[in-house]
């Protein structure tokens, strides 16, 4: 499981013209399935989520998680997080978990940091999404379970 994990001011997701998301303050995330991720996967990347300390204190030092601040997340679906660079100039996704796969793990992650107290807004599986954001910083990380 692949993460991009982007501290925001706000973000949106559109499908064909049309607003399916929107946040103000909190966290966009991109997250990619890959073969081989199961539920254990999905528990240890919100554990990791829901204590991610990245917003600022009062003396302006990232020490706040999310439900410090009362932030939201915005949760879309990324399968191209899951090529690594290698190999020639085509990308591809191989490793990848199939769509039908994903699809379940992707509502299991979403039903499972809503179980935690978080306002979450999703984008659409598998649709062709346009996603605007306003970072924070930018404050954007990178994690693999």
């Amino acid at each position: 499981m692949k993460l991009v994990v982007q501290r925001v001011q706000e973000a949106e997701v559109k499908v064909e013209g049309e607003l399916v998301g929107a946040i103000g303050q909190g966290l966009l995330l991109f997250i990619c399935f890959e073969q081989g991720d199961d539920e254990s996967t999905i528990h240890k990347s919100i554990e990791k989520i829901c204590k991610l300390r990245v917003f600022d204190d009062v003396d302006g030092k990232m020490n706040l998680d999310i439900q410090a601040i009362q932030g939201e997340i915005l949760s879309v679906s990324q399968f191209t997080l899951s090529w690594d660079g290698t190999g020639g100039h085509r990308p591809s996704f191989e490793k990848s978990m199939s769509p039908q796969e994903a699809r379940l793990k992707y509502a299991i992650f979403n039903r499972e940091l809503k179980s935690r107290g978080m306002k979450v807004k999703e984008g659409l599986f598998g649709a062709f999404m346009k996603v605007t954001l306003v970072n924070d910083g930018p404050v954007t990380f990178f994690l693999q379970f």
